[in-house]
């Protein structure tokens, strides 16, 4: 049989090469780049809140001694900067609706003992309904319990509110 009329069929070539699944190596470079999405945003968490306590302990510092403000702006300042850094620090949804007793006991969950409660920083709740300004005395006695407050929450970072 001459070679022309054998029966053979044409050359088939094989199809293209898709795209899914991918190579081993682009699996390694989505796993490192989640990776380091997850390392950037657990870095700036991290900063945001040690330079929201750490600008908070400044401003207490600078409160503390600054001698242009009476006694009941000073205390007005001072439960305005613990709401800025409580804002700051945890989770929006459960601290920005806390008022009263609810909003001292929630101070209280991150140090030793009552101090908000029932010792003298119960007056960041309710300064603003006495009749009398704070005395120098009342305003000494609550910045320290306010800057036990700051010093343990800058140790232990809470990923969340304290639960009750």
């Amino acid at each position: 049989m001459p070679p022309t009329q054998l029966p053979l069929k044409d050359i088939h070539l094989p199809a293209a090469i898709g795209w899914w699944p991918p190579a081993i190596g682009w699996w390694l470079v989505a796993a490192l780049l989640i990776g380091l999405l997850l390392g950037v945003f657990w870095l700036y968490k991290r900063l945001t809140r040690q330079s929201a306590v750490k600008t908070a302990k400044r401003l207490l510092l600078a409160l503390k001694k600054d001698q242009t403000q009476n006694n009941g702006q000073k205390l007005s300042q001072l439960s305005i900067l613990m709401r800025r850094v409580v804002l700051s620090v945890y989770p929006r949804a459960e601290t920005a609706s806390l008022t009263g007793q609810a909003w001292l006991a929630f101070l209280d969950r991150s140090v030793k003992g009552s101090p908000f409660s029932s010792g003298m920083g119960r007056v960041l709740a309710d300064a603003h309904f006495r009749k009398t300004p704070p005395t120098d005395q009342d305003i000494a006695e609550v910045f320290r319990p306010c800057e036990d407050w700051l010093n343990a929450t800058e140790k232990q970072p809470p990923r969340k509110a304290p639960k009750k």
